[in-house]
């Protein structure tokens, strides 16, 4: 056997969603302690804390979900988009919308650019289910302050599996496939930033 025979195991014969969990586990993982360390079930304030990062992010990531050369390639983009949940969800609690560029960053970047970050938002919808059954503690439910975590319709691990069908088939250049991994980790990044800001 050579040096460079892979074997079952070898991380590129990974379907690259798997390639993409293991090559950002440290920001993510770092991110999610961050998170709870806020202790956003704590009280409906916190809580509020939380959406704003939510808010933030998604304020970013929203132009993705509106590209129609990205709807080509993954399925019901436009139906994914949760900014305005996240709006409601603050209005409920009676928080004024945080301040965002006017024009996200991510308007016209390049696909995999774009794949990265839409693999932190999508990926977050699973985490959300199990924070959505949290935030009931405080009163929260999809009709109220927690709109944005209730699961879709169709369950939020299927969900989840049409999206990572779709990106796993794309074909992609190695060159291509480093960037979508440096954008996920960009976007897990931005988001413990959010995160520090909020709960300062």
């Amino acid at each position: 056997m050579t040096s460079e025979a892979r074997s079952p195991a070898d991380p590129r014969d990974l379907p690259r969603s798997l390639r993409l969990k293991a090559a950002t586990r440290g920001s993510h993982d770092a991110l999610d302690t961050r998170i709870m360390a806020g202790d956003i079930f704590g009280s409906r304030t916190r809580f509020a804390h939380f959406l704003r990062v939510q808010y933030q992010f998604h304020a970013v990531v929203d132009a993705l979900y509106a590209s129609r050369a990205l709807a080509s390639v993954l399925p019901d983009l436009e139906g994914r988009r949760r900014l305005a949940m996240i709006a409601r969800d603050l209005a409920d609690l009676g928080q004024a919308l945080p301040a965002v560029a006017a024009v996200s960053p991510l308007a016209d970047a390049p696909l995999p650019t774009a794949l990265g970050w839409l693999y932190v938002a999508e990926g977050s919808n699973l985490g959300g289910a199990v924070l959505f059954k949290m935030a009931a503690q405080l009163g929260l439910d999809a009709g109220f302050g927690a709109r944005h975590l209730a699961a879709h319709p169709d369950g939020a691990a299927r969900h989840w599996r049409q999206f990572t069908a779709a990106l796993d088939g794309l074909v992609l250049t190695p060159e291509q496939e480093r960037q979508v991994i440096a954008a996920a980790d960009a976007a897990f990044r931005s988001v413990h930033r959010y995160v520090e800001d909020a709960f300062a």
